[in-house]
């Protein structure tokens, strides 16, 4: 993209354009301008649906970010959830300044940048709540909200044109697990001083009253460690500390053992303990090797593996295939955590593994083992009512749910004067504040790029159709047939290639080869995992990535097809 595809802002004009996040979930980031200087608000992913094969993450399409080329001076990031912070790699070699973030934001930022071999260290500030930062026209204060995990916070950004608030992720938690209170106090003075325009969390609009705290949970937990005969294996998001502090507690009250199972889980367990946001008393936490070492009635297991994904640890317990971890007909596992969208399939197929094993299977329909992290539609009226901004700008949420956050707005705020103007803005479009009001007045670029794990992306879904910008590794179909009956290879498989390069004459003996590794595969695999179509792709696609990687030093896009006959 051209330096001239995006006008420059006109003097005395304060721009934001939302580059992601504004009429979907996930993706969030944002891009506020005044004359040369630009500052970036958080950099987030999207997770792909079922049908996007190949593709890792989405992340924006970082068009508008490179036409301001060294006009952007900082990056700030509210929280440490993936859409918040899961593109900073990608973002950080296209400006030169710092990157702003509480202290475990920028932990959680960290391997991600280890990584993709970015050394950013001297360019990561710590900030704390209520501390200010200088930007060239702009001054960010970081206010303290709370959500699901720790260390959150609120922008408050001064302009020369005014003060614009933005709320990153929240809810109102009054009794919070770490004793961090919302800095309501802080939203009142900035209401009362004036605010120009406030852009606000949309998730929860549609839900009505509040949403609870994170220690509603423990009720039910209470319940199930004192009713479970066998082990409890509780399934979360890796980053929800707080109810990692919560089962830690009760662990050690009811004498249960905790093991991390996971990746993920397992870093970002580490990565609270060492900054103090997670307190394990000594002698509770064991490895996952150890599981096996003592009696089930002994063992709490907190597992990735919420959304059923197929490689995480809570899948490959479903199906018989984790290396420590096993069920029994006395166990228990508990999903403690939200269906995103799109997954339930997925989740639903995880849950009859689990019952296949004999284990009870608890999910939030079935007992309060979960709260959400955003604030409720009594809880936006209230930040609305504090703030009393000028002009607001719902954000963080579908079409359905901005469009609701705007109406409530206007009744919320139906006496003030001046009267209240919303702007109901989508990814692009570019909002200006000045002298003679606020409007929206163009489009920038915007669009999606889809991510594998080569770290090579493409705008937009011709990914999915011919990775042009992959041509460097190309493509690999295989096609394989199944009985529908065994789950048994019929026949040889099929591969076919395209833009996937490799020496001549190679070829014949690659996909032969490649061929073996499949039928391996495939005779390896247990019955239960044959017969989950979704599963064996994902098997074939990692072991047939790997081989490829071993044998021609090439990373292409696998995409493996089962046919059941």
């Amino acid at each position: 993209m051209n330096q001239s595809a995006v006008p420059d802002v006109s003097p005395a004009t304060l721009e934001v354009v939302p580059l992601g996040g504004v009429g979907e979930f996930g993706m969030n980031m944002m891009a506020v301008s005044w004359e040369d200087t630009t500052l970036l608000i958080d950099a987030g992913v999207m997770f792909p649906d079922p049908d996007q094969l190949g593709v890792d993450l989405i992340i924006p399409d970082l068009a508008y970010v490179e036409a301001r080329g060294n006009k952007v001076k900082a990056l700030v990031l509210t929280h440490g959830h993936e859409d918040h912070i899961g593109a900073v790699p990608h973002v950080l070699p296209l400006f030169d300044g710092p990157v702003y973030g509480t202290a475990m934001t920028l932990a959680l930022v960290q391997p991600k940048l280890d990584e993709h071999g970015i050394d950013a260290t001297d360019r990561l500030k710590t900030v704390k709540p209520r501390d200010t930062v200088t930007v060239g026209p702009f001054t960010v204060e970081f206010v303290r909200v709370t959500h699901s995990m720790p260390d959150c916070v609120a922008l408050v950004i001064t302009t020369p044109a005014g003060v614009m608030i933005h709320t990153g992720d929240f809810k109102i938690d009054q009794t919070p697990i770490d004793g961090e209170h919302f800095d309501l106090h802080r939203l009142a003075e900035l209401g009362a001083q004036g605010v120009l325009a406030l852009f606000a969390d949309s998730t929860n609009i549609d839900r009505r009253g509040f949403t609870g705290p994170e220690i509603e949970v423990i009720d039910a937990f209470e319940e199930l460690f004192t009713s479970t005969e066998g082990k409890l294996v509780v399934a979360l998001f890796s980053s929800s500390i707080y109810r990692m502090q919560v089962l830690v507690d009760l662990a050690a009250q009811f004498d249960r053992k905790v093991a991390f199972v996971g990746r993920s889980i397992v870093q970002n367990a580490e990565i609270a303990q060492k900054l103090g946001y997670l307190r394990i008393p000594s002698g509770v936490q064991i490895r996952d090797a150890d599981v096996q070492n003592y009696a089930s009635q002994d063992v709490l297991c907190l597992a990735t593996g919420s959304q059923g994904e197929p490689q995480a640890a809570l899948s490959r317990i479903a199906i018989d295939d984790h290396r420590w971890v096993t069920l029994g007909p006395d166990d228990i596992v508990v999903l403690s955590a939200r269906a995103i969208p799109g997954n339930e399939k997925k989740i639903a197929r995880v849950m009859s593994h689990v019952a296949r094993r004999g284990a009870d299977v608890v999910t939030e329909n079935t007992k309060h083992v979960h709260v959400s992290g955003h604030g409720s539609a009594e809880e936006l009226k209230l930040v609305l009512s504090l703030v009393r901004p000028r002009y607001f700008v719902p954000i963080h949420g579908e079409y359905r749910q901005l469009s609701q956050h705007a109406r409530i707005a206007k009744r919320v705020m139906s006496g003030s004067e001046p009267k209240l103007q919303v702007l109901l803005a989508e990814n692009g479009d570019v909002i200006q504040f000045d002298q003679r009001g606020a409007r929206i007045a163009g489009k920038a670029p915007t669009g999606r790029v889809l991510i594998d794990v080569t770290r090579v992306g493409e705008v937009g879904d011709e990914v999915l159709r011919d990775r042009r910008h992959l041509a460097g590794d190309g493509v690999v179909v295989a096609v394989v047939a199944i009985n529908r009956q065994t789950g048994a290879l019929v026949g040889e498989p099929e591969l076919v290639a395209r833009g996937f390069v490799v020496g001549e004459g190679e070829a014949d003996s690659l996909f032969k080869d490649a061929g073996g590794v499949i039928a391996e595969c495939i005779d390896s695999s247990g019955v239960e995992e044959r017969g989950d179509q979704g599963l064996m792709t994902e098997k074939l696609r990692v072991e047939l990535r790997r081989f490829f990687k071993k044998r021609s030093g090439r990373r292409p896009l696998v995409l493996p097809v089962l046919m059941e006959i």
